[in-house]
Parts: structure tokens; C-alpha cells; sequence
């Protein structure tokens, strides 16, 4: 039996190796460039927008209208759903939405806080089908033109959610999870990106339905107040096994000058 288990560990082990390689590296179809999403699911964004906002040094081009118009270039009606949730917004703001947006998209509501917007498009997202992909995204981030495919190419990768914002400070040493981190990260390869994956990130992300629906509670458990926890969210989810995933370089950042995703200069857009 010893001899045996000699001779067929390293060959279990082989195999699994060549699955888990087949399964993260095969090739993904393109059509024109442009990846087609081959498990099915359309992608719904359910955008977060208000006047008001924490006070932070962010770049000259991240504003309320910049922004809004980068999203809806990058994610155009006619390939994505739209849901735009307009917290608390002037009628100057309103009228700014309906120049990007029809009427039927846009949805004005008196919250007064991120955690409750979240909670209501995470409530809209919960009856949709559980293929569908829910791109949450608040109003102060901007994206690169090839975002729609990266996000399709890493559900294509078996992902159940992702961020396109490759947050900077899981490069830095003063991070305290920074070793762990390092260590326990992996790496996967895709036609426009390698993935690489995170232990958290901000309350702009996308993930499917089915997802949704399995962790609702800790979705719920972390933006109960006014104020969301995403630290902690993803890590309860990380903790339960959550593969979240990062493309990069990434394709989006948060406006925020001291956390701007690195490799792009994001004054352009």
C-alpha cells in the first residue's frame, strides 16, 4: 500500500495540476477583438450617484458629470442595462443625468447615505436571474474602453465576482496584510489581462445574481449603517472561500489621488 500511494499521489496530483491549468488558460472566443461571454448572463449596472460626498483629494476630472459620462461610453445602453439611482440630487445634477440617460433608467430616491443606496440596487439585483452580472459602481470612478470585455473575459474565467480597480496599497509593505497577501495570491491568465487575486476591495464591483443571493447576509451584515465596510465584507468573504479576482494592470480607479490604480495616466479620461 506504501508503494502504491508512492506511485499515485504525484500522478493525482499531475492530473489536478493539468485540470485547474485547462480550466484557468484555455483560450477564450473572440469575435472582432471583442470576447463573447459564453456562460450566458447580461450585464446590468446599477450606478450610485449624489451631490454628496466624503471629503477627499480627488483628481480635477473626477466630478459627477465626467465620471458619469466615462461610465456610460464605456458601458453603452445598447450592450448593458442601466439602473441609476440618484440619491438626494439637485435639479441641476437631474438635468446633467437625463442628457446621458432616458428616463426609464433613472430612478430618484432620498437616502442620504452610500450603504443605503447599495442596499436597494442590491435589492433590484437579487430578482433578476442568477446568471446575470451585477456591476455595482459609484459615481466617483472612471474606466478604461476595453472594460466591458475584461469584466465579460473574467466571468468567462469561472469568476463570481470581480473588481476592475487594482487598489495600490496591496503593493505596500505598511499594509497589514501585505505578507499574507503576497504569499497567498494567484495569478491567472486571460486574452486581455492576467487576474490576479485580492482579499478586498471598495463597494464598486460586479459579481453574479446566483453570488448575490448565496451571501446576502454578510452583503447585508456590513452595510446595515450608513457608512458601508467593504474591508471587512470581502474579508468575511474570503474567509468563507470567496475567490474575488483583479485584472492587470486594472481598469478603473477610484478618484481619490492617494489611491489611483497604477500604469494609466487617469488625468486623460
Amino acid at each position: 500500500m506504501r508503494f502504491i500511494g508512492r506511485f499515485i499521489k504525484p500522478s493525482f496530483r499531475l492530473f489536478i495540476k493539468n485540470k485547474l491549468y485547462s480550466f484557468f488558460y484555455k483560450g477564450l472566443p473572440l469575435v472582432n477583438n471583442t470576447i463573447q461571454s459564453n456562460r450566458g448572463g447580461r450585464l446590468y449596472i446599477f450606478y450610485r450617484i449624489s451631490d454628496a460626498g466624503y471629503k477627499k483629494e480627488k483628481l480635477p476630472n473626477i466630478n459627477n458629470e465626467n465620471c458619469l459620462k466615462n461610465a456610460v461610453s464605456v458601458f453603452p445602453s445598447d450592450k448593458v442595462h442601466w439602473k441609476i439611482i440618484c440619491d438626494n440630487c439637485c435639479q441641476e445634477t437631474m438635468n446633467m443625468v437625463r442628457k446621458y440617460l432616458p428616463e426609464e433608467c433613472i430612478e430618484q430616491v432620498s437616502i442620504g447615505h452610500g450603504a443605503g443606496t447599495f442596499n436597494l440596487t442590491l435589492d433590484k439585483a437579487l430578482e433578476l436571474d442568477d446568471d446575470a452580472i451585477v456591476y455595482f459602481l459609484e459615481n466617483d470612478y472612471l474606466h478604461l474602453p476595453v472594460s466591458l470585455d475584461v469584466i465579460n473575459e473574467g466571468f468567462n474565467l469561472g469568476a463570481d465576482v470581480l473588481t476592475l480597480y487594482d487598489h495600490p496599497d496591496k503593493y505596500e509593505k505598511t499594509h497589514p496584510l501585505f505578507y499574507f497577501m503576497n504569499k497567498n495570491t494567484h495569478v491567472y491568465l486571460g486574452k486581455l489581462r492576467h487576474w490576479k487575486t485580492e482579499f478586498s476591495t471598495t463597494m464598486t464591483f460586479a459579481a453574479r445574481v446566483k453570488f448575490l443571493k448565496k451571501y446576502e447576509k454578510i452583503l447585508r451584515k456590513w452595510t446595515k449603517g450608513r457608512h458601508p465596510f467593504d474591508f471587512n465584507m470581502f474579508n468575511e468573504l474570503y474567509r468563507k472561500g470567496v475567490e474575488l479576482i483583479c485584472p492587470i494592470p486594472g481598469c478603473s480607479t477610484h478618484g481619490e489621488t492617494a489611491f489611483l490604480c497604477p500604469m494609466t495616466d487617469w488625468e486623460k479620461f
